[in-house]
């Protein structure tokens, strides 16, 4: 392979990465690339770690003679099997060394002492080489802070001089392409956790002027843990952070089930919002999103007795009306959330549930958006001065929260 063919791949990584081309396509292309211009590649994988709540990064994979599965989420690699297979890995004996790559020619003779080779051998690999590219400090986000790949080749001669002299020269190349599309599927992560999915598409739409709002009618969603403050003082304080989580992720998992935005976790409240084309349906799935949660609430807590751990339930304030839904703050802090007389309000309802002794209440507002057969289902609690509010509000309930 000549000059000219290592700038033809360089540039079309290049091209790759400005694209945006998923990190798994990049690798395919890099490979193929390579096999096209003469280099003997058979096998490869790239991985990355990555900024996310759950998984600690991401691998990609590429064989030309058969069929595999290109792409997985990794866990925590420090616990279990995972910790035990990454041990034996040539990437982590780089990591601790300082080296820069590992070579073993496994079908000559050299020995299989890393995780995978033993593999590699049996389906007729030859050489293998695995590479690190590390980042600067300006360049490191969380736990991506290296670029890890390793080829092989079922060639009878392995890896020529030749061929190494090109992965070598090339691969940093790679490194920057599939880092590329990294760091932009990082930036959407961290905008859906903290933000939500709907106020992340927004932002990253470029809708980050201050002040920058639009009206919107909305079916507004406000919930609390019952009885916290007195399970947060009688629970010892190692129960509290896991509670708070079991409970967040059944409250959350139903709103989004049921295609609401979840806005704002404010200590154990969540603020949601549902959107539609008509208030009916807006309506519609925030009920659907409260019967998800029971459920959830109801195998919850069945669990936790069992453990013996303390359960509880979930105050549900549900109303309708015109918020404005943009960036709220600071020129260097702002907020992309809801605002408006309707959020002080449905927030005010949620707090009634204690008084009313029910753990939901819809607005007046709510009930009447909702269809007819639907609306059958509630019943009135009374009317009630809400803090903030000029007049006392018709509140309803669940028939079935109310027996």
């Amino acid at each position: 392979m000549d000059a000219k063919d290592i700038g033809e791949i360089a540039s079309w990584l290049m091209q790759a990465g400005l694209k945006g081309m998923t990190e798994v396509d990049i690798l395919s292309g890099f490979c193929e690339q390579c096999r096209l211009h003469g280099l003997k590649l058979d096998r490869a994988m790239a991985l990355m770690d990555t900024l996310h709540p759950v998984y600690e990064g991401r691998a990609f994979r590429w064989d030309g003679n058969q069929v595999i599965e290109r792409e997985f989420e990794y866990g925590p690699s420090h616990q279990g099997i995972a910790s035990e297979n990454w041990q034996r890995s040539a990437f982590y004996r780089m990591l601790t060394t300082g080296d820069d790559e590992v070579r073993r020619r496994i079908g000559f003779g050299e020995p299989t002492d890393f995780y995978g080779l033993d593999t590699l051998l049996a389906d007729g690999h030859t050489d293998y080489i695995a590479m690190i590219h590390r980042f600067e400090e300006g360049g490191t986000i969380g736990e991506m802070d290296c670029f890890y790949s390793n080829f092989a080749t079922a060639a009878d001669v392995g890896f020529p001089e030749e061929d190494l002299r090109v992965l070598r020269k090339l691969t940093p190349a790679l490194a920057l392409a599939i880092k590329c599309t990294g760091m932009s599927r990082i930036a959407r992560t961290i905008a859906e956790v903290y933000l939500g999915e709907d106020a992340a598409r927004h932002v990253l739409e470029g809708k980050i002027t201050r002040g920058k709002t639009e009206r919107i009618s909305a079916a507004l969603w406000f919930s609390d843990l019952a009885n916290y403050t007195r399970i947060s003082d009688t629970a010892e304080p190692d129960e509290i952070i896991p509670m708070l989580n079991a409970y967040a992720d059944a409250v959350i998992s139903s709103i989004h089930e049921a295609g609401g935005n979840v806005l704002k976790l404010i200590g154990d409240g969540t603020l949601a919002i549902f959107k539609a084309r008509n208030s009916a349906d807006a309506c519609a799935a925030a009920l659907m999103a409260e019967s998800l949660l029971r459920q959830r609430l109801r195998d919850l807590n069945s669990q936790r007795q069992i453990e013996g751990r303390p359960v509880t339930d979930v105050y549900l304030g549900l109303h309708i009306g015109d918020v404005f839904y943009g960036n709220i703050g600071s020129m260097d802090r702002l907020d992309f959330t809801v605002i408006g007389p309707a959020v002080n309000e449905v927030s005010r309802i949620a707090s009634m549930c204690r008084s009313a002794d029910r753990n939901i209440l819809m607005s007046s507002n709510f009930v009447d958006a909702l269809s007819g057969q639907q609306s059958n289902d509630l019943v009135s609690v009374g009317r009630y001065a809400l803090r903030g509010v000029k007049r006392p509000q018709e509140l309803f309930t669940l028939l079935s929260s109310a027996a």
